[in-house]
């Protein structure tokens, strides 16, 4: 089948998770002194930042891998919602990470949560980029070289988020700037590729 109605699933799930984000983000009541009590949350504000960036980015290149995508199969439809899954569920994380990041007792969980779940997502598009690259058949052959270098970048990315899990037993807050860090990395590294837009100039639709 044509990869048509699966791209208009992805990129309204991903508006979706993009706009829950902005929910979370505090709204202090019968305040009388708002500027304090806003600038209070600041954690609100950075778990924001970061977890938008993260989808945005992942939402970048999950688009530059769709372009090349011709057709797809009921495998790919089933990884592709295992993806899916993932990415629906990144606001609950970042809205503990917000609640939590300065309570010395509940911010280690709170940060191992939330860099497990960009691990997962991490590993879940790595598996997309492997499957398309096992099957050619399924992508435009003018793109297939991009393939291998997109496995290794969503998995580079997924596992960084290993080095954030572990940091957090010792440092929930420098777990946290390591989750902001590789989003930073991410978002300004370019993969050189031709072809398509993995962090380059070039799509091909």
């Amino acid at each position: 089948m044509g990869p048509g109605r699966l791209k208009a699933l992805i990129d309204g799930l991903f508006a979706i998770a993009l706009t829950l984000l902005v929910l979370d983000l505090p709204k202090p009541l019968f305040s009388h002194h708002l500027t304090h009590d806003l600038l209070h949350q600041w954690p609100s504000y950075v778990a924001y930042l970061v977890s938008f960036a993260t989808i945005g980015i992942i939402w970048i290149e999950h688009h530059a891998m769709m372009s090349a995508v011709r057709r797809i199969d009921r495998r790919f439809l089933e990884i592709s919602l295992l993806f899916l899954l993932v990415v629906s569920v990144v606001p609950w994380p970042t809205a503990l990470a917000a609640q939590y990041a300065r309570e010395a007792g509940e911010a280690r969980p709170a940060a191992v949560l939330y860099a497990a779940t960009m691990l997962c997502m991490g590993l879940a598009f790595a598996w997309s980029w492997h499957y398309l690259d096992r099957h050619p058949d399924l992508i435009e052959a003018t793109a297939a070289p991009a393939f291998p270098v997109g496995v290794r970048r969503a998995l580079l990315g997924g596992l960084a988020y290993l080095v954030a899990i572990a940091v957090a037993f010792a440092s929930p807050l420098a777990s946290f700037g390591i989750d902001a860090a590789i989003a930073a990395y991410f978002a300004l590294s370019r993969s050189g590729v031709p072809g398509l837009l993995i962090g380059s100039d070039t799509v091909v639709d």
